[in-house]
This record gives C-alpha cells, structure tokens and sequence, in this order.
C-alpha cells in the first residue's frame, strides 16, 4: 500500500529552505501549508510565507518568533528540521510531497462523497455539482481555507494598490469590453464579477455581448459562451461580419465581392487562432453549466470570460418554482464567477410592463421571473434602442390616420446606424449612468458613438455617484 505522506522528506525541504532561502520563491510557488502532512511543518511553512511577505528573513531566528506570536512553535519539530541534511536541488522532493498531499486529498473527497451521498441523502445532481467543485478545487492547488486574517488581507490589498499604480493610474483593472465610457464607469469587467446584460426582444443584447466578445479575443483573452437560443454558426456569422464589414445577410446567402471573400478569408483564420468555444446544446442546466465551464478553464486557462445567452432559457437543479430555479441558477453563476475568478455574463430578458410606460427605458424592476438577479448582479446592464419604439408609434399613427380615413406624412427616418443608450442599472463598485454607443444594423455590431482615443473625445451623462 502506498504511503500518503514522507516526513523525512517534509523534513529535507523546510530544511533547505532555511539553509538556502533562495530556493523558498520556487518552492511556494508550487506547495501550500496544507501540502505537508505534519501539522507542525504546516505552522513553519506559513511561518516562512509570513516572513517572506514582511521581507523578513528566512531563518531559524525570525521563524522562531513567528512561531511563538502565532503560539504555534513547536522545538523538538525545529531541531528534527535543523538537524536533517539540506539538499541544494529539492525539485524532485517537492513534486513527490504534491503528488502525496493530492491523493490524501482526493482519499478525504471519498469520505465526503460517502457522507453527502448516504448519511446526508442529498439529490445526485448536488453532489455530482459538489464533487466537481472539489476536484477542480484540488487540480487548481487551491487548498481549503476559512477565514483570511488581517495582516493578510491588508498585505494583499496594499500589493493590488501598488499594481495599479504601476500601470500608471489606468482606469481599467479588470477585462476591457472594446467601450471607453463602460470601461470608465466599470473599471472594465472584473475578476468574479457577474454581470447581467438586460433588454426587450431585438433590442440587439445578443450583438452587443458579441462584441464585447469579439473585442476580447481580439485582445488575446480566451472566451466561452454557452449560446441556448442561437446555434454556433449563426454566432460565427455574426462575429464574421462585425469583423469584415460584411453585411450580415449578404454572408448568409454568400453574396461577395472578391476582396469580400479575401476579407472572409482572413477573418475567419484569425478567428480560428482564438480561443473561442461555443456550447450551443439548447437545453442545459446551472449544474452542466458549471462542470462543463470548470472542465474548459482547467484545459485552458486563457479563458477569461464566459457568456450566457440567456438565462431564462437554463433551467435549475429541480422542479421548483420558476422564480426560486431562477434565483438558484443566478446565485450559482455569480458563485462560479467567484470560483473561476473570472467576469461571467448573462443576458436576460425584460418583462412586458415596460411597454406601458410613456418612457420605456428599463429600470431594475423590469428583471423578469427573480429579484434575485438584481440581487446577485454586480453589473446590470439594459440596452435600450429609442428608434425602435419611435418606428412603432410612427406605424400605428398610421395605422390610425389610415382607419380615420385621413393621410399621413411619416416623420420617422429609418438610419443604418442608430444611437443606443447601454444604461447602467446597477454597479457594485462604481456609479451608474448612461453610456452612448451606436449600433450598426448590416452588420450586427456595435462601436463607441465618439470618434477618438483620448478622454476628451467622450461625454459621460446622467452619471449618479450617489
């Protein structure tokens, strides 16, 4: 039977690291405390990332205090470490001690399947879901912990500090969308951020993802969508034609020029390049969701933004309540958000109560089936297209005049290129407002309404930093 666990070998590694410090950047890049199986090796080797962190050396002295602040100080574990021979390679050692704290791990997720499967009795979906989770847990190395502790959090938060003054006060910390004014009111789409991306039907929220989508792979950043309404191919179209200028029907007819098709061409090879995945199963759930999502980052780590289109198409774990399945499977995205500390979008449609009102841009309450999405949400997006509501008042004016018997002379212009208002409903960590963009109908995308690079070129209104 195979051993989990080697002191000695436990022993050679803390004791080259005090003996030769160098090595210790190496080693934590690869162990955590809970690697080490003797709760006492465990103490020193957090002890030495404390010293590390307050640039303190690592050495028997300072650990030594460490240890007794921490009253976790242990002589008889020190002198066994002291007195083992270092070793100026522990390369092997290291992976070995990795490999024995990965199987004691998935030997405890045993126990854990036993106890949620049998003594808790719980559905098999859940602990399939629960089961993922840990696995994918344990293949990031990301050990369990409880509580964060002052000092580290305090050290963390001054080093993100320091990182953004090194980009030079930029206004962008997370994910750029392609938008100057949403990257400035967002700071950009953040690490475990979840965003909800509203509208009524053919309002454009598919394009508009889409091309946040296309600006990130155009930045190298891997994307996945699960797309439940739209099968791939009509996504590549889209994708296709906001990226050639090529109006969309003309590519799905395949009506093209011959520098059309060379543009084709070289898009479609750019895009091949990318690290660009669509699920376009039409029916799945938060719990295939997840795993599959897990699964595709653990292969490739590049992905940096997930998209659902749309949520109310996923369904939940069970045969609940529609609203209850809705507030399980938004509270789910924004936990997967968390745990692939990546930004997760989803769209969603807007109830009809709207309609009835003299001014139909959407508000928070327009969310449909849960309050829970707006609960969940850090960013809450609604994409609003005036002239579309204008064309339909303009028709039934006419429909109207036509009834009466009276003529009528359209004032409504139809534009290639319309004016859209992105509002921000809400904004966890920043203020809300509107943004300007404009939407162009041939094909399919969207672009910033302002001409220019520079700050100036751009109006932000209606801010509330309220």
């Amino acid at each position: 039977m195979t051993e989990l666990h080697n002191i000695n070998m436990e022993r050679s590694i803390l004791s080259s690291i005090i003996f030769n410090p160098m090595l210790f950047e190496d080693v934590s890049a690869k162990l955590n405390p809970i690697d080490f199986y003797l709760p006492a090796h465990r103490h020193i080797f957090s002890a030495m990332l404390e010293c590390e962190r307050a640039d303190l050396p690592i050495d028997e002295e300072f650990l030594k205090k460490t240890l007794n602040q921490n009253g976790t100080f242990d002589e008889q574990a020190m002198l066994d470490i002291l007195s083992t021979n270092w070793i100026p390679n522990i390369g092997a050692y290291v992976q070995e001690l990795k490999e024995k704290s990965i199987k004691r791990q998935l030997v405890a997720l045993t126990g854990a399947i036993n106890d949620i499967t049998v003594e808790r009795d719980l559905p098999a979906r859940e602990v399939v879901d629960t089961v993922q989770q840990k696995l994918y847990q344990i293949m990031q190395e990301s050990g369990e912990r409880e509580f964060r502790e002052s000092p580290e959090m305090t050290r963390s938060t001054i080093e993100h500090i320091k990182e953004m003054k090194a980009r030079g006060n930029a206004m962008i910390t997370g994910l750029d969308v392609g938008f100057f004014q949403l990257n400035k009111l967002t700071t950009g789409f953040n690490n475990g951020d979840f965003i909800v991306i509203a509208a009524r039907p053919s309002m454009g929220k598919t394009a508009f993802c889409l091309s946040i989508a296309g600006h990130c792979l155009n930045n190298n950043n891997g994307v996945a969508i699960f797309s439940l309404e739209m099968p791939a191919e009509q996504l590549m179209l889209r994708m296709l034609s906001a990226k050639t200028s090529i109006p969309l029907q003309n590519l799905k007819v395949g009506n093209l020029e011959d520098d059309e098709w060379t543009r084709l061409s070289d898009a479609a090879d750019e895009f091949s390049r990318r690290k660009f995945f669509v699920n376009d199963q039409g029916n799945i759930n938060i719990h295939q969701v997840r795993a599959q999502l897990r699964k595709l980052k653990m292969k490739h780590p590049e992905i940096s933004l997930c998209v659902i289109d749309y949520l109310q198409l996923m369904t939940g774990g069970g045969s609940k309540e529609r609203h209850l399945e809705v507030s399980e499977i938004s509270r789910g995205l924004k936990l997967l958000a968390r745990e692939l500390n990546m930004p997760v979008i989803a769209l969603s449609q807007l109830n009809r109560s709207l309609e009835n009102r003299d001014d139909k841009r959407p508000m928070l309450s327009d969310l449909r089936e849960s309050g829970a999405i707006e609960q969940d949400a850090d960013i809450i997006l609604f994409v609003y297209r005036g002239d579309i509501y204008k064309e339909r008042e303009d028709k039934e004016r006419e429909e109207k005049a036509k009834k009466d018997g009276k003529e009528y002379k359209s004032t409504f212009v139809k534009k290639e290129v319309e004016d859209v208002e992105i509002l921000i409903g809400k904004n966890r960590n920043g203020p809300i407002g509107t943004v300007e963009v404009q939407f162009h109908k041939k094909y399919t995308k969207f672009l910033d309404k302002f001409s220019g690079e520079s700050e100036q070129a751009y109006t932000i209104s209606k801010i509330d930093l309220g």
